[in-house]
């Protein structure tokens, strides 16, 4: 896959011209820009939400949903673990989907002549693609949220709209969008994800599809089974169809992990306790990438408690390098997905042990990791004879492998209820978080709808079941 780089001035001209009206324009200031460029910079920030890991009490979603999720651990600054936190959604509203709009706004002013009217309407298609992953991350976390009248600079405070009528209408967006998309025709020129391979973004947004459908299957059986039946031709069919975004050795270029535990020398996370242990249960081979040893042993620290850094495994080398891709979907998800697919009977798939062993060699073929047949010829972790029901199985071995996708991990988890995890001593809550409070900002600059969103939900709080997680 080709590799950009993205300059952090985000607009680039160069003109001349003898018409002395020119001479009034500033030429250092852009006014416009293609299409592309605000795509990949949409792109670009969500890749970076994606992957930091920041201060846990002001993190992001995604820097809480790693402590959240136990699969590592704060041993310094304990707000995050211990469930403080104070999110402030705009970098998601402004760095990615006000962006994907702009880029909207540009193709749909351009000129459209039989020889580019395929490429522009699949670039349509893949924004449509990466808006319904963004605002789908913000449902799954929130509830309801600015959606209808989000996005408009003469709107300061808009409605909050409800979550599940979000979700469905996405959706159906993209269905209508992918059914648009044209796989043998052009798209972007330049695009930091496929480099411009339209049939890999159609299979990510299948893929996409497969996920959120499997998301509301509980809650809306009828309409998640249409839209898994409607994905399952396209869907990723191996690591080479990984939806991610791979990144350079040179700032601004680097992967932002990178800048938090490398550059920004950050000594205060770990491997957590829960995850470590389970890991080192099964004598699992991945362990030499996610964790670096101590003394030869793979140590997890407890969550919510300050100790010794040097005491506990950090994460693994390959997370402290500047290039180290950040996933959005994976093949590996897509095949435990079409396991339980097939525990709950979806019509068009079987044989959910084939399809949890697929997803299992997945991740440590992604990973470069050998052993992979000794690993599942384990009773605990072979399909035919690991504990639990078929819930417990997938949603064991699945938070394994989503390691480094936080927001993915705590999402399933709360979905499938596995692994089962307590909230540490001293917590703002008894409980795991099952949602995201707002953000504190909306309480002053938009209370009226915030208040109304924090009721219809049943409350703002971070045990506050989101309208898919039944159980």
């Amino acid at each position: 896959m080709k590799k950009y780089f993205l300059i952090y001035i985000t607009f680039i001209f160069c003109s001349c011209s003898n018409d002395l009206e020119n001479l009034n324009v500033d030429e250092k200031n852009a006014t416009s820009a293609p299409a592309e460029t605000f795509f990949n910079f949409a792109l670009k920030n969500m890749s970076d939400l994606e992957s930091d890991l920041t201060y846990g009490s002001n993190g992001s979603p995604y820097t809480l949903s790693r402590l959240w999720s136990q699969q590592i651990s704060s041993v310094t600054y304990n707000e995050g673990t211990t469930y403080f936190s104070n999110f402030n959604w705009t970098n998601v509203y402004l760095g990615v989907l006000i962006n994907l709009q702009e880029s909207k706004k540009v193709i749909e002013s351009t000129v459209q002549t039989p020889m580019n009217s395929v490429a522009l309407q699949n670039q349509l298609s893949i924004l449509e693609i990466l808006r319904v992953y963004s605002y789908s991350k913000l449902v799954e976390s929130f509830g309801n949220i600015p959606y209808s009248e989000a996005l408009d600079v003469n709107n300061i405070s808009p409605a909050y709209d409800d979550a599940e009528t979000i979700y469905l209408d996405l959706l159906a967006k993209l269905n209508i969008a992918l059914d648009n998309m044209d796989e043998s025709g052009a798209s972007w020129s330049d695009d930091l994800m496929y480099d411009g391979n339209t049939k890999l973004w159609k299979k990510f947004g299948r893929s996409l599809q497969l996920l959120m459908a499997m998301r509301i299957v509980d809650s809306n059986p009828q309409v998640a089974e249409t839209n898994i039946i409607a994905a399952l031709p396209g869907v990723f069919t191996s690591n080479a169809d990984n939806a991610k975004v791979d990144h350079l050795n040179a700032q601004p270029n680097t992967n932002a992990l990178y800048l938090d535990l490398a550059v920004g020398n950050r000594k205060d996370f770990v491997g957590a306790k829960p995850f470590v242990d389970y890991m080192n249960s099964l004598n699992d081979p991945r362990r030499s990438i996610f964790f670096k040893s101590v003394n030869g042993n793979y140590i997890g620290a407890p969550s919510g408690i300050v100790v010794n850094y040097d005491s506990y495994s950090e994460m693994g080398t390959l997370f402290y390098q500047p290039n180290t891709a950040v996933i959005f979907i994976d093949y590996s998800t897509v095949e435990f997905l079409l396991a339980e697919a097939a525990e709950r009977n979806i019509a068009g798939v079987a044989d959910a042990e084939l399809h949890y062993n697929n997803a299992i060699r997945a991740s440590f073929e992604y990973y470069g990791v050998s052993g992979v047949d000794d690993y599942l010829a384990q009773p605990e972790v072979a399909y035919s004879t690991a504990l639990g029901n078929w819930k417990e199985k997938i949603g064991m071995q699945k938070w394994v492998a989503l390691y480094n996708q936080g927001l993915e991990a705590w999402t399933e988890y709360r979905r499938l209820d596995y692994p089962q995890l307590s909230a540490p001593a001293g917590a703002y809550v008894d409980k795991v978080p099952v949602r995201l409070i707002y953000p504190i900002s909306e309480q002053t600059l938009n209370r009226s709808n915030y208040e109304a969103a924090a009721a219809d939900i049943g409350g703002d709080l971070l045990t506050t079941k989101l309208f898919w997680d039944k159980y």
